[in-house]
């Protein structure tokens, strides 16, 4: 099993709509990077879910439930979607300012490259963001 990070404006799709709603397709990506990205992700993978641009934290745990296949929102085949659905909010969010404060995550993709909507996340990773979340 892989790990992720996923990031939404709150504004546009917040965790609230993401837990109301139980599941989502993850389409309208146009970057080459998180294309593979999405490529690669396999249904079971857990994926962090981070509020950008405003609040700046991992706020919650979404799966993989549905592999990449052709995006919903455009003709071009070269695009693909997944599908995610809401696990669980963390018990306590935690700031992109705590995760650049931290060593441990000081290569996460995170904080190395800001602008990538869809990112891989190391075990190590995954273990200290849940450590710092109060999750087991």
């Amino acid at each position: 099993m892989a790990y992720w990070l996923a990031k939404s404006e709150p504004s546009v799709y917040s965790w609230e709509q993401f837990e109301k709603e139980k599941e989502t397709v993850w389409s309208g990506i146009r970057n080459y990077a998180a294309r593979l990205h999405l490529r690669a992700m396999k249904k079971g993978d857990e994926v962090l879910y981070y509020h950008s641009n405003e609040g700046l934290e991992i706020v919650g745990i979404a799966k993989v439930s549905k592999e990449a296949y052709q995006d919903p929102t455009t003709d071009d085949d070269r695009w693909v979607a997944v599908d995610l659905k809401a696990e669980r909010r963390l018990k306590k969010p935690v700031s992109l300012e705590q995760v650049k404060k931290e060593p441990k995550l000081s290569n996460m993709a995170l904080v190395r490259l800001g602008r990538l909507s869809l990112q891989p996340v190391t075990d190590e990773e995954w273990k200290v963001v849940m450590k710092m979340a109060g999750e087991k």
